[in-house]
């Protein structure tokens, strides 16, 4: 079985202002697999987002090391990580450039991780298939490929965030609340639209998430964190098992 993350004893500290440090993340060893999609639920401090930032780059680890496809990367940037990965943020103004147009956007996540020179960036050669694309997302966006980012509902664009973030089939798609600034109908929609894209494409996929519903219903492994550590990690025919009120249990 393919190897895409591999965390070995990662660890973060911080300072805490009384000349201490405290590990928000904790001795993590992680093996994502080809083709897994994880989802995380935890508590606020549990150390979700700090595993997401030191997966992706944006923070580096105190002790440790990870790996992307048997590469030790620990010492590279988020830049150089870019190659492998791709994010959808929480927060739908993140991860597009909303002065920009749908179509534009789209062009600049079709060279993700790519060397860019100063050619001519030639939009309109790829107009017709970035209109096939946003025709799948069926939130009324096909009606807006030249249409500045910034103009669009909190839906339609985290849809496109979506699009962009697996447009190039990145070894491993993060989804760092992707749905929790949305209504709960729209949360619904782009979360089946998450799944459609992640089983159809056979993407590997690593979701945080504050509803347990979707933890429960989507992906075949859930990781439960708690004080910067992996407290669980259960494959799919064990959470089916369990019911919401085991779930709770685990944070207590």
């Amino acid at each position: 079985m393919k190897t895409i993350i591999e965390l070995k004893d990662a660890s973060v500290a911080v300072n805490n202002g009384l000349d201490t440090e405290k590990l928000i993340l904790d001795q993590v060893n992680l093996t994502i697999y080809e083709h897994d999609f994880l989802t995380i639920l935890g508590g606020n401090g549990a150390g979700k987002s700090t595993l997401f930032n030191v997966i992706a780059g944006t923070l580096p680890l105190s002790s440790g090391r990870i790996f992307i496809l048997g590469q030790d990367v620990t010492k590279l940037g988020a830049e150089k990580r870019a190659h492998y990965l791709s994010r959808v943020f929480q927060d739908p103004k993140m991860g597009t450039a909303p002065r920009m147009t749908v179509a534009e956007n789209l062009l600049i996540a079709k060279y993700r991780g790519q060397k860019r020179g100063l050619s001519s960036r030639q939009l309109k050669s790829h107009e017709a298939e970035f209109q096939r694309l946003i025709a799948k997302v069926g939130n009324g966006l096909d009606k807006h490929l030249h249409t500045a980012v910034g103009l669009l509902s909190g839906g339609q664009r985290q849809a496109l965030s979506l699009l962009m973030a697996t447009l190039k089939k990145p070894e491993l798609l993060l989804l760092d609340e992707h749905t929790a600034a949305l209504d709960p109908k729209t949360s619904l929609a782009l979360m089946a639209l998450t799944d459609d894209f992640v089983t159809k494409d056979q993407l590997t996929a690593l979701m945080i998430t504050h509803r347990m519903e979707d933890a429960l219903k989507y992906g075949n492994r859930l990781l439960v964190m708690k004080d910067g550590q992996i407290i669980q990690d259960l494959a799919a025919q064990e959470k089916q098992q369990m019911t919401i009120s085991d779930y709770y249990q685990l944070f207590e």
